[in-house]
């Protein structure tokens, strides 16, 4: 892996712990002098064992602190290189808009980086045999459940969602070990969301978690796990940045799914479509 070395490690920020943090902190702040600095060199000025400074290297996605500084090397000597650009009151409207454009790019590069293909397989296995599937997810995140919904019941899945939280923990109640939860969750710490998934759990069913953050109590307490990464701005939070990763997540998954339940998926399109076009005459 090379390449957006810097973008990954403030993506990843938010999830590390201190000792990590202490790392990519210094690595930020000194990319040029990482260049031409040993892991014992990088372990001294931090006072952190030189296995620390490789597990953190292994941790943000490189073999190790070598193939860290290759990709980091790369991206600082590049003279065009992607810099992590805030939005500023004197930016004009086209400038605001390519910020943001930029911005997005980099969360959808950072978060196909870090997706898993063997829990991506995992989650489609579930979602392609579950006899029901029900997503959840409150404030911002009921938005992507919604936007989940309205893609899987054109694939011929039975889906169904709800944006009333109080209707989401009667319908998890009722779910089967027969069935699938999806719980998205920017921060894996919903109480709502949580209590949903509790229930979820409880009833047997199987469960999929979209949040940005892998020791949360989502990603603690369900079946497979997917993840997110984004970048706060002054104007943007993390959790805003983030929606467009979950999108592209619930994207994957439904083509995927489409593609194994062809037959259906086509056969649910034109009942779609022929309701749809009697509303029109």
């Amino acid at each position: 892996m090379t390449g957006n070395c810097l973008g990954k490690i403030r993506s990843y920020y938010p999830r590390l712990s201190e000792k990590e943090k202490k790392i990519a902190g210094y690595i930020l702040e000194n990319p040029e002098k990482i260049i031409h600095s040993t892991i014992n060199t990088v372990a001294e000025d931090l006072s952190v064992a030189e296995a620390t400074v490789f597990r953190f290297c292994k941790r943000i996605g490189f073999k190790g602190y070598q193939a860290m500084k290759i990709a980091l090397a790369s991206e600082v000597m590049n003279p065009i290189q992607q810099i992590h650009e805030e939005i500023s009151e004197q930016d004009n409207e086209k400038t605001v808009a390519e910020k943001i454009f930029k911005s997005n790019i980099r969360t959808l590069e950072n978060t196909l980086q870090i997706l898993d293909s063997n829990s991506l397989k995992k989650a489609i296995e579930l979602i392609l045999h579950a006899n029901r599937i029900e997503f959840y997810g409150t404030g911002g995140s009921a938005v992507i459940a919604m936007d989940a919904y309205h893609k899987f019941l054109r694939a011929g899945i039975k889906a169904f969602v709800f944006s009333d939280s109080h209707f989401q923990l009667m319908s998890a109640s009722q779910l089967t070990e027969n069935d699938v939860a999806v719980v998205i969750s920017h921060s894996g710490t919903n109480k709502d969301t949580l209590r949903i998934l509790q229930t979820a759990n409880e009833n047997g069913a199987k469960t999929i978690g979209i949040t940005s953050f892998p020791k949360s109590p989502i990603s603690q307490n369900v079946d497979v796990a997917l993840y997110t990464t984004s970048e706060e701005t002054e104007y943007r939070s993390e959790a805003l940045a983030s929606r467009i990763g979950q999108l592209c997540l619930i994207d994957a998954l439904y083509i995927n799914i489409a593609i194994l339940n062809k037959e259906n998926a086509k056969k649910s399109l034109e009942r779609i479509r022929n309701a749809i076009s009697e509303t029109r005459i």
